[in-house]
């Protein structure tokens, strides 16, 4: 008898070994998955348990998804409008910034990310893109605050540099590499 008790105890202790690890491995996965996101969603929502399982949720969500890569011509498309919204900011920044967050919209829709609203894009960019997702909500924050008239150049400039994050990473390639596969393709034309 004494003997199945001391089993019992053991099976349990183990059981509950199990459980913890198991928690524990699933606490280092979204926090190494979500990066800031995570510990910006556990302030959010006020606890990790919470917090965990709204990201999640959000996976879940964002692999329900059709996610799609872009064609080389669509990427060297998207890539141009990107300088030409680039160059745009010199002479227009409040302009530019309005067209910046139009095409980081464009191409997210052309990826196959749901337009919903602000929160739930940055929500379902969480997932893949962790690293740039805290840019999102930044450069989104001051294009909102540069059509209130209360964003000075250099926030505006800091939005620009925010939404280039995002559109790279959405892109997935930097502006500079689409550059140099148009100068080849021109290359083979002529």
């Amino acid at each position: 008898m004494e003997i199945v008790i001391l089993l019992l105890i053991a099976a349990v202790l183990v059981l509950g070994i199990i459980y913890v690890a198991g928690r524990k491995r699933k606490h280092d996965d979204l926090r190494h998955s979500f990066g800031p996101e995570y510990d910006r969603t556990v302030h959010e929502l006020g606890g990790h348990k919470q917090a965990e399982s709204e990201l999640e949720a959000r996976r879940k969500r964002v692999e329900q998804l059709n996610i799609r890569p872009l064609s080389a011509d669509t990427q060297t498309r998207f890539a141009e409008q990107w300088r030409t919204t680039q160059a745009r900011f010199v002479d227009d920044p409040k302009g530019a910034i309005h067209e910046a967050d139009r095409l980081v919209s464009e191409l997210m829709q052309t990826r196959g990310y749901p337009m919903g609203d602000f929160e739930q894009r940055a929500a379902d960019i969480s997932v893949n893109h962790s690293n740039v997702v805290t840019n999102y909500r930044a450069a989104h924050r001051i294009a909102q605050s540069s059509e209130a008239g209360t964003a000075d150049t250099e926030n505006l400039r800091t939005a620009m540099v925010h939404y280039r994050a995002l559109f790279e990473e959405l892109l997935e390639m930097p502006i500079s590499l689409s550059e140099r596969r148009e100068d080849r393709y021109r290359a083979r034309a002529s």
